[in-house]
């Protein structure tokens, strides 16, 4: 019987720092003993990610010096005590796979921009395409409008579901969008129909994503934003709105998904992928600890 690995995957972002430790073994999907998720609110990135990573140690009961393998993600650079790295497109493809076994692409929205992932079965990604203008369709944005509109961000997306005439905004730059905000404010416009207003533009590119990779069947939402329910809900209204639209280039007959853990995907695809890689390095005989100081 094929031993455990006890792995980490530690997923650095714009806004927050992820941290998933999992237990598992050849031909198993793994198992989740602990993840956290915290804020950077301007603190120094290195500190939340030893703590967020020793919270974590906490809730599943481990040390440090009993992983088999410690994988980045993201902003890696800032991990300094991990074993190896894997790039954040192939994290969250197979974070997204470990949420929803059927599914065949993810759709990344984070703090500074969003991207569509199409996967096969073994999370192998098949096509990307990612957010190629201004933070306009970003958690970031989402975030600053937020404020200026004294709206707590975890109400934003209860919110914005109660719009009844919502206001178009700009969905072609950041500074742009926020002059339009400032704009509706002055003229009394209702703040639920600005907050779908946003999730409408943001939505519209996240469709646009969908169709550039040919995304069908069980579509994995991932990313800080994924758990914004307003967001989710423009985006399922745009998709229903695309099938009757004539035009050449359609969404295909995609279902769109969340999932509790969906920030957490690319921490955990980058876990599961260090037991992964764990596993071909003791094949060949190479030490994990060693191709670290290598590649340091």
């Amino acid at each position: 019987m094929d031993k455990s690995h006890l792995t980490a995957g530690v997923d650095p972002g714009a806004g927050a720092v992820k941290v998933v430790i999992a237990r598992s073994r050849a031909g198993s999907d793994g198992e989740i003993l602990a993840s956290g998720m915290q804020r950077l609110r301007r603190r120094n990135v290195r500190d939340v990610i030893n703590g967020a990573f020793e919270d974590a140690c906490k809730d599943a009961g481990v040390t440090p010096d009993q992983f088999d393998y410690i994988a980045s993600t993201g902003d890696g650079d800032s991990v300094g005590f991990r074993t190896g790295h894997f790039y954040s497109m192939t994290t969250h493809a197979r974070g997204a796979l470990f949420l929803r076994p059927d599914a065949r692409a993810a759709l990344d929205v984070g703090a500074l921009h969003a991207r569509a992932l199409k996967m096969n079965a073994d999370g192998r990604v098949l096509q990307h395409r990612m957010t190629s203008q201004c933070a306009s369709g970003s958690g970031q944005f989402v975030e600053n409008i937020a404020r200026y509109l004294g709206v707590p961000l975890d109400d934003v997306g209860a919110m914005s579901k109660k719009a009844e005439s919502p206001e178009k905004v700009s969905s072609i730059c950041a500074v742009l969008a926020e002059t339009d905000v400032i704009n509706m404010v002055s003229r009394g416009i209702d703040t639920a129909d600005i907050l779908k207003g946003i999730h409408l533009s943001i939505g519209g590119r996240l469709v646009q994503l969908l169709r550039s990779v040919a995304a069908e069947g069980v579509v994995v939402l991932t990313g800080g934003l994924s758990r914004d329910e307003g967001l989710v809900a423009a985006v399922h209204e745009l998709l229903e709105a695309d099938k009757n639209k004539k035009r050449r280039r359609k969404v295909a007959d995609v279902d769109l998904v969340t999932h509790p853990d969906g920030p957490l995907a690319g921490a955990i695809g980058a876990a599961l992928l260090g037991a992964y890689r764990y596993r071909q390095l003791e094949q060949r005989g190479q030490s994990p600890s060693a191709m670290a100081s290598a590649t340091a």
